[in-house]
């Protein structure tokens, strides 16, 4: 139920003859004269919605980065054994590619309806949906241990992968429903984290959880032992939503979350045609979607590009990919804060996108140096900068089309990522095999370039910040 109150508008007496009632007449139990000879008007106004900011927003926050980091880690846990995956179900590695783009391709078409049922059904749901299946996929390529059964592995794989639409946009959205103002940026760069993390993960363990042994036997044993903690851990954190998350608090965070945008109800077709006619936006889905495409096809190319230049190297090939993603944790978090602090989200991705192009432009000839230390010094800095703009991306993306529901516009920009990741995976590992690395890595370099020059043309379109900034000065205004 709304509450009102009543606010005094002020207008002049008028002493000349009236022909009739005007817009603003108002009843005669609405008006009176003061000791001016000046009629106050009072009219009925809405009383400030109540916000209150919950401690328990950090538990949800920790229960999504769990449950996203469980989903990230299997997405790059066969990519980065790419010959010992080769080796133990004698496939090529165009195929072993394929348990990368399978997390791409089955995205984009699951994007639409995934966005819906978010929309529909809330995060508590929508979470429950994506770790159950992240779990359920997890048990499957338990089953898929054997050489026989790369299919079945693959099937988990997908359904993993199909999995992650209820997971993978979320961070905005937990950010808005359970994060104050002045927080919504840090928090969603920390649920960005979560993604991170489980990258990390997975560029780390399986190297050194599936070793390269003589018999293949032994490399089955490695990896049904990795397939079956990932299933247990998957599981709890799947039970751990089940108990604890919830889907939004009792009172809204923010003034933007609390204040109704408009009397009627938006479908959800009608958000989907506001925003992808907005140009600003339109511009930051291909930047955003040539950034992420570009670590995509870098992180899944990284195993076989390492043991070209240094043979033998498997477990510092998953050591360099640790290490793009633990710099671009710090990254996010670092952009998160200098998003919170400034609000200059336009400055903040053209710094930070001009950087990442450099960071990519070194760490392509880093390789010729045959100095594998130079490439962790190199692949840091790529990380810093190309995953510290994933939640910029993010960020800017809500503030440009407020009030449109953030899962829906940081969908699409996944689901622009996985576009541009399948081609640039597929592109470079054609490349990668046929003209080498240096190659590869330099149209890499020249699509991010193109990214950074598009985004000078986004403007600075900040809406929701207004809308923060409006119910401000209606709280603490002259009345």
């Amino acid at each position: 139920m709304t509450s009102y109150q009543i606010v005094p508008t002020v207008q002049p007496v008028s002493t000349g003859p009236q022909r009739g009632p005007s817009k603003t007449d108002v009843s005669e139990e609405t008006q009176k004269l003061n000791g001016d000879g000046v009629r106050e008007e009072l009219f009925l106004s809405p009383l400030p919605t109540q916000t209150k900011v919950y401690r328990r927003r950090w538990l949800m926050l920790v229960i999504f980065i769990l449950v996203s980091m469980s989903s990230a880690f299997q997405w790059i846990q066969f990519s980065i054994i790419t010959n010992l995956i080769m080796k133990y179900y004698n496939v090529d590695s165009t195929t072993v590619d394929w348990t990368s783009l399978v997390y791409m391709v089955t995205y984009i078409p699951l994007i639409f309806p995934g966005a819906w049922i978010m929309d529909k059904v809330g995060l508590r749901v929508t979470l429950l949906m994506g770790s159950f299946g992240t779990a359920l996929g997890s048990w499957i390529k338990v089953l898929g241990a054997a050489p026989d059964l790369f299919y079945v592995a693959l099937i988990g794989q997908t359904i993993t992968a199909m999995s992650q639409v209820f997971i993978l946009g979320v961070p905005p959205n937990v950010a808005a429903v359970w994060f104050g103002a002045e927080q919504v940026s840090s928090a969603c760069s920390i649920g960005v984290f979560g993604n991170q993390l489980g990258i990390a993960l997975g560029f780390l363990l399986p190297p050194i959880m599936v070793q390269d042994h003589d018999n293949v036997e032994d490399i089955g044993a490695d990896l049904k032992r990795m397939f079956y903690i990932v299933a247990g851990v998957c599981t709890a954190f799947f039970l751990l939503v089940l108990v604890a998350f919830q889907a939004k608090p009792p009172l809204p965070p923010n003034a933007a979350r609390a204040t109704p945008q408009s009397a009627e109800p938006v479908t959800y077709y009608q958000s989907i045609t506001k925003i992808v006619t907005n140009r600003n936006y339109i511009l930051l889905l291909i930047t955003y979607g040539i950034n992420a495409g570009v670590f995509y096809a870098m992180s899944t190319l990284l195993n076989q590009t390492v043991l070209k230049h240094f043979p033998g190297e498997e477990e510092n090939a998953g050591r360099i990919g640790l290490t793009i993603v633990v710099c671009g944790m710090f990254g996010s978090v670092v952009c998160g804060i200098v998003l919170d602090k400034t609000h200059k989200f336009r400055e903040t991705t053209l710094v930070v996108y001009g950087l990442a192009v450099a960071g990519m432009v070194a760490y392509t000839f880093t390789f010729e140096l045959q100095y594998i230390v130079v490439t962790f010094v190199t692949a840091g800095a790529v990380g810093f900068f190309m995953t510290g703009y994933l939640p910029v991306g993010f960020e800017f993306a809500a503030e440009l089309t407020y009030p449109e529901p953030e899962v829906t516009s940081s969908g699409l920009l996944n689901a622009s990522a996985q576009v541009f990741g399948i081609v640039f995976t597929i592109m470079g590992g054609w490349l990668l095999n046929s003209y080498g690395d240096l190659v590869c890595n330099g149209i890499l370099s020249a699509a991010l370039f193109v990214g950074a020059a598009l985004s000078f043309f986004i403007r600075s379109d900040l809406r929701r910040q207004r809308a923060n900034q409006m119910e401000a000065l209606r709280l603490n205004g002259p009345f």
